[in-house]
C-alpha cells in the first residue's frame, strides 16, 4: 500500500468566510399588541367625543350656509334700502354764548323729512331721539313722536330745542364761534338715535338701532336783523 499522505500542520487559525456576530440580543421578538395598551372605555369615549364634535361642526356649517342662502333670496326679492333722512329747514332765533360763565342760550327749530325708499318693506320708527350739538358737545335733546312709514312714503316732523346749557369751548373753538357770530351762520350738528323695525308682509323684524348725523349751517334770524344766508336742505348720513 502506498503510504498515507502527511496531513498539513494546523495552527488553529480559521481561514474560511467570516462568522457573523452574535445578534441574538439585537433581534428580540416584539411584544404582541404593540408598545401601548388602550383602555376600551377610554377609546370609546374619545371616539364618541370626536363624532359629536364633527357633528356639531357640520350642523353649524349647514346653518350658516342656509342663512346665507335665505339672506340672498331675501335681498333679491325685497331689495332693501336704508332709510333716508333730510333736514328740510332749520332756523335760529337765539344762539348766544356768555363769555363769563360759558352758558349757551339757544332757540333752534328744525323740520325733518323721513323717507322710506323701499317698495316692499314698511318701517316702524318706535323711538326717535334728536340731539343738537355744537363743537362735539350736546346742548339739547328732543324726543320725537314715533310713527309708521309705508312703502315709498315720506313723513315730515319738527323738533324744537330751546333753553340754556353750559358749553365749555377751547381757544380755537371760541375763535370759530366769534367768526360765525360775525357771519350770523352757525355750524350745528344734529344727531338722531333711532329704534326701528322693518315690516315684511305680516311679519316684523327685531329692533335695530341706527343713527343719522347731519352737519348743518344754520343762519341766525332775530327781530332786528335777518341773515342774508338761506338755509339749504341737508341730506344726513345713515349709520348702523
Amino acid at each position: 500500500m502506498p503510504p498515507t499522505p502527511e496531513q498539513p500542520h494546523l495552527n488553529g487559525a480559521y481561514y474560511g468566510p467570516s462568522i457573523p456576530p452574535n445578534t441574538k440580543s439585537s433581534h428580540r421578538p416584539a411584544r404582541r399588541g404593540g408598545g401601548t395598551t388602550c383602555n376600551p372605555l377610554t377609546c370609546c369615549c374619545s371616539c364618541i367625543c370626536s363624532c359629536i364634535f364633527n357633528l356639531i361642526c357640520q350642523i353649524l356649517i349647514t346653518i350658516a350656509i342656509f342663512l346665507a342662502i335665505v339672506a340672498l333670496i331675501f335681498w333679491f326679492i325685497f331689495r332693501p334700502n336704508v332709510p333716508k333722512f333730510h333736514v328740510a329747514d332749520a332756523s335760529l332765533t337765539r344762539f348766544t354764548l356768555s363769555p363769563t360763565n360759558n352758558t349757551l342760550y339757544y332757540n333752534l327749530a328744525v323740520n325733518m323729512t323721513f323717507r322710506n325708499p323701499n317698495r316692499r318693506l314698511g318701517i316702524y320708527y318706535d323711538e326717535i331721539e334728536a340731539n343738537a350739538m355744537y363743537h362735539g358737545q350736546r346742548f339739547s335733546t328732543a324726543e320725537v313722536q314715533g310713527f309708521f312709514l309705508g312703502h315709498k312714503k315720506e313723513n315730515n316732523v319738527s323738533a324744537v330745542f330751546k333753553g340754556e346749557q353750559i358749553v365749555v369751548l377751547g381757544g380755537g373753538e371760541k375763535s370759530e364761534y366769534d367768526s360765525e357770530k360775525g357771519d350770523d351762520v352757525y355750524s350745528v350738528d344734529l344727531k338722531l338715535r333711532l329704534k326701528i323695525r322693518f315690516k315684511v308682509w305680516w311679519a316684523k323684524t327685531p329692533k335695530f338701532k341706527p343713527k343719522f348725523e347731519c352737519d348743518l349751517k344754520v343762519p341766525l334770524t332775530t327781530k332786528g336783523k335777518v341773515s342774508s344766508v338761506k338755509f339749504e336742505r341737508t341730506k344726513c348720513d345713515f349709520d348702523w
